[in-house]
């Protein structure tokens, strides 16, 4: 029995490939995604700043990163590659994250989540001045469809009622920005080094970047008057939507372009509206239910078409 089960099993995981391998890692990192934004908007910023939770979310990562680069990974980096190491952990782990957590603890949480949709359109321009990537017709149309139910659903919230806020929105915008960047910069890192070694590297970068801003921040937070949903919501925030994701798009990068892999974030606003109605009808917490109507839905239900257009392989023509 054993001898017949063994090769099956090695089949059955010789039937993935590389690249379906990328999605899956790209659909799990955006689902986490996607619920941190109301998870995370829990807590900052009542009651932990959002430059101290950045400090927090930097250290803890930082430190398990470099214990699985201990432990796993021995490898070195040639000193031109710290320098593009240090300008990713720049766009990629400091001000990336202090934007997005000040505009979160501003806005609502399906705001935010259709605004990193801007991403993708961000990432084909810097993919296209620095490292000459084509746009394919796929990504083109998926971008514009899935572009098109954003904007949709961003200028219906400028005039709906609700948690909206325009500060905040514009932090979730540069958050954007700034991370459509990271993902072309660190691109050619992936061909030279294993994905913990530059994780690793980035994390450190930023930690350094945030403490002088931090560290006043967290001595002065009141960690007594922390309950234990308060907890598992940094436990969240810190594990599975930094250290988890980050290991599962820097793993995506090695087989998708930067372009594919930021095409995922179309799927956030799905998961942020499903959490937000669980908030709202299920737990009865109206905090965020004037944000959730047919408008809304429609608009997702774009961007999730959009998202499964970019990611489409593009058909091959056969010379006969």
């Amino acid at each position: 029995m054993q001898f017949v089960i063994l090769p099956l099993k090695q089949h059955f995981l010789f039937l993935i490939s590389n690249s379906t391998k990328a999605h899956l890692a790209l659909l799990g990192a955006n689902t986490i995604y996607g619920a941190n934004y109301i998870i995370a908007k829990g807590i900052m910023p009542e009651k932990i700043n959002p430059t101290a939770m950045v400090l927090v979310r930097l250290g803890v990562s930082a430190l398990l990163f470099w214990l699985i680069k201990f432990l796993f990974v021995k490898e070195k980096v040639i000193p031109k590659d710290l320098l593009r190491l240090a300008a990713c952990a720049v766009f990629g782990a400091s001000v990336n994250q202090l934007v997005f957590f000040y505009g979160i603890s501003l806005t609502s949480p399906i705001d935010a989540s259709i605004i990193m949709t801007f991403t993708p359109i961000i990432v084909l321009v810097f993919s296209l001045l620095i490292l000459k990537e084509p746009i394919t017709k796929n990504k083109l149309l998926g971008i514009t469809i899935g572009g098109a139910g954003a904007i949709a659903l961003v200028l219906y919230g400028n005039n709906a009622v609700g948690t909206s806020s325009f500060v905040g929105n514009l932090f979730v915008f540069l958050n954007a920005c700034t991370y459509g960047l990271y993902l072309v910069l660190v691109k050619p890192l992936m061909k030279k080094y294993h994905a913990i070694t530059i994780i690793s590297w980035i994390f450190l970068f930023g930690f350094i970047y945030v403490l002088p801003f931090g560290i006043h921040k967290v001595f002065t937070t009141n960690f007594d008057a922390f309950t234990t949903v308060n907890y598992l919501q940094m436990g969240y925030v810190i594990l599975f939507s930094t250290f988890l994701t980050y290991l599962l798009n820097v793993y995506a990068l090695n087989y998708v372009s930067p372009s594919v892999n930021s095409s995922y974030v179309y799927f956030q606003p799905a998961v942020s509206f499903i959490m937000v109605s669980i908030f709202a009808y299920t737990l009865m917490d109206d905090t965020y239910s004037k944000d959730i109507n047919l408008v809304k839905i429609l608009s997702c239900l774009l961007v999730v078409l959009g998202v499964y257009l970019v990611s489409k392989p593009q058909k091959q023509l056969v010379n006969k």
